[in-house]
């Protein structure tokens, strides 16, 4: 039973005598590894939302939270479609494309690439590519011209720039007297946009939609319409009920299902790094097992004069499960401060740190994402700190369990 002589009793045991500094010590060792391993976990948590969410940006600013396609591929009159979804419920933007697979040629260097035709008008809708146009304007796309926009890292490989012709080959072949030839068709780089991924910027080039249709001879169809969505996190619900509200003959997907593997494994490093660092703050906390343990051996005769004074067993292991919770809630309230104060400002510790050391963690000629970007969720903070303090009280149930088991006869025959 809880009585304030309990919590009096505990306050005044987190303090040492002269005799027991050590005991001290191995107290304040105690509230120094919970602090650390909260603060910590928060930070490492934070930080690798930080990533989660940089990379979830790069990947949507070239792909679409939702796509609608035809389930033979392609998609015949998408400008009826795209009235129809204008004022469809979280449906904020959408935009035709056209895709497929192609070789480019520049000098003696050839790569494959995926092609992507897009309407420059309407792609601002659906992805942010229009924003990552590094030399040369997405605007110069124009039906019939034929330029084309390379990804920065196909740019560089090819040696191509803005300007420069490079030659697009089809899988389609064309039948003429002196054989089969493939189709190809000389397109002139009239932009470059890096979005910092490199499957994206290795990969992918974009030119105008007529053109791409043309030269893959579609007719005038394309690949399927892009949407973007007012929730992104929303984007399994919408697709699924856009497939029953278009009826057959459509194919919706959305972003979960395309990269699903990618983000799944991202989400399976954050829960194994979250055990990882919970290991550490259960060490700290089972720390307590040994202090609470030393304490109990150091007040054994206190115990005895307590029980000889009506003070109950109960009651004496409420004042050492009081002991080892004040330890553990100095600890946690502790990491928790100094965890969200790093995470608020890991943007700006880390760079310090490296014009102290002049040194660079993230080197940008091997990251792509060169700084380490955080972003603090409340809920982990408070599913941290709260199993860092039921750790703390899950040991302080032996320690306590043993002082109330001290008999009072035995320890005071010979005080």
């Amino acid at each position: 039973m809880f009585r304030p002589l309990s919590l009096f009793l505990a306050l005044r045991y987190t303090r040492a005598k002269k005799r027991t500094h050590f005991i001290s010590f191995i107290t304040l060792t105690s509230i120094l590894g919970i602090t650390l391993g909260v603060t910590a976990l928060i930070t490492v948590l934070s930080v690798m939302n930080g990533f989660q969410s940089e990379l979830r940006q790069r990947i949507l600013g070239m792909t679409s939270h939702a796509t609608i396609t035809g389930y033979d591929g392609h998609l015949k009159d998408w400008r009826k479609l795209a009235e129809r979804l204008a004022g469809y419920p979280h449906v904020e933007g959408s935009a035709p494309f056209v895709e497929g697979q192609v070789m480019l040629t520049y000098g003696r260097r050839v790569s494959g690439s995926m092609l992507r035709g897009i309407l420059p008008g309407r792609e601002a809708q659906v992805s942010a590519v229009t924003d990552k146009i590094t030399e040369g304007n997405i605007q110069s796309l124009e039906a019939g011209r034929y330029g084309i926009v390379l990804g920065a890292e196909l740019a560089r490989y090819l040696g191509a720039w803005v300007g420069d012709k490079v030659t697009v080959i089809t899988p389609q072949v064309t039948t003429t007297p002196a054989g089969i030839l493939p189709r190809l068709k000389r397109f002139t780089v009239v932009g470059i946009f890096e979005v910092g991924m490199y499957e994206y910027d290795r990969n992918m080039a974009l030119v105008h939609m007529q053109d791409a249709s043309r030269l893959l001879r579609l007719g005038g169809a394309v690949s399927g319409l892009r949407l973007k969505l007012d929730d992104l996190f929303n984007a399994p619900l919408v697709a699924r009920k856009l497939s029953e509200s278009l009826g057959g003959g459509y194919f919706v997907t959305d972003w979960t299902r395309l990269h699903s593997n990618f983000f799944r494994a991202v989400q399976m490093e954050k829960r194994v790094m979250f055990i990882i660092l919970m290991l550490i703050v259960a060490v700290a906390a089972f720390n307590i097992v040994s202090t609470l343990v030393m304490v109990v051996t150091d007040k054994r005769a206190d115990i005895a004069i307590l029980r000889t004074q009506g003070m109950t067993p109960g009651a004496i292991m409420v004042v050492f499960v009081l002991l080892g919770s004040i330890i553990g809630l100095v600890g946690t309230l502790a990491g928790m401060m100094g965890g969200i104060t790093l995470a608020l400002n890991v943007e700006t510790i880390v760079p310090a740190i490296e014009r102290l050391f002049g040194i660079h963690f993230l080197s940008a000629d091997v990251y792509y994402i060169s700084e380490l970007p955080s972003e603090l969720h409340w809920d982990d903070v408070w599913r941290i700190c709260g199993l860092a303090f039921a750790l703390t009280l899950l040991a302080t149930l032996y320690p306590a369990w043993q002082a109330s088991k001290v008999k009072p006869a035995e320890e005071l025959r010979y005080e």
